[in-house]
């Protein structure tokens, strides 16, 4: 069975960290005691919606690492594209999507080619 409070209190832990802000300082951007995010850091904490939706959110969390730990195989690289995209308004995301197709043509084409020699 997945122990869901440490995989919540890990991803906590490494998005507070990566932010550089301190329990303190993230219980007070959601208007939540110290203690709760000291309790889920620490494995104890199961929260409820109202606390988890914003501690995510304020943390930047992808929900996936949480809900779906599998998605922790991925790549630091393909998290953050994911993050960055779902960010973007619907205007930005239609403009970059020829962007991105003409990106990744020339950088498979470019690899292609290496590999040919």
């Amino acid at each position: 069975m997945t122990d869901y409070t440490r995989i919540l209190g890990d991803a906590v832990k490494r998005a507070r960290g990566k932010m550089g802000l301190t329990q303190s300082e993230i219980a007070e951007r959601i208007d939540v005691e110290q203690r709760t995010i000291l309790n889920i850091e620490n494995y104890k904490g199961n929260p409820k919606l109202e606390v988890l939706f914003p501690l995510i959110r304020a943390l930047k969390i992808d929900p996936r690492e949480i809900f779906n730990p599998e998605f922790q195989r991925d790549s630091p690289s393909l998290r953050q594209l994911r993050l960055i995209i779902e960010d973007c308004s619907e205007e930005e995301a239609a403009a970059l999507i020829p962007v991105f197709n003409s990106m990744l043509a020339a950088l498979r084409e470019n690899k292609n080619t290496y590999a040919i020699k």
